[in-house]
């Protein structure tokens, strides 16, 4: 079956959204610097263009893998679209507490199991849906 997602589409989406707050995307040049000097991957940044644009569209396993280690997600993200829905969900989640501007929260749920950051994500994501149908 093929996914409905393309890799472009999802390559697209994470530079979109990691991103630390009033930051603008990293470049092609420093996505590629950065795979290169913690990861010891070759990469270039014409090759992630590319990928992000649709130029190119199956890339090794290593650049998947180097892709999402560098976006912190896992390398399913890519392969699996149900993955995506799952992270993308996630993505969307953190950029509304990003731009809320809840550091708090997040600087507290550091300190908190990973059972506990569970549900305060869940808490978080009940009163944010609430709210979007309320609207």
């Amino acid at each position: 079956m093929v996914g409905a997602f393309s890799i472009a589409e999802k390559l697209d989406r994470l530079f979109r959204q990691v991103r630390p707050a009033g930051q603008a995307e990293p470049s092609y040049m420093a996505v590629a610097e950065a795979i290169r000097s913690r990861q010891g991957v070759p990469i270039s940044h014409t090759y992630i263009w590319q990928l992000r644009t649709g130029r190119r569209d199956n890339p090794t396993v290593q650049h998947l893998a180097a892709l999402a280690a560098y976006f912190g997600v896992p390398v399913a993200y890519f392969l699996d679209d149900e993955q995506t829905r799952r992270v993308d969900a996630q993505l969307d989640l953190l950029r509304t507490i990003r731009d809320a501007g809840v550091t708090e929260i997040a600087l507290r749920a550091a300190d908190v199991s990973p059972r506990g950051r569970e549900t305060i994500s869940e808490l978080i994501r009940k009163v944010w849906e609430s709210e979007r149908r309320a609207d």
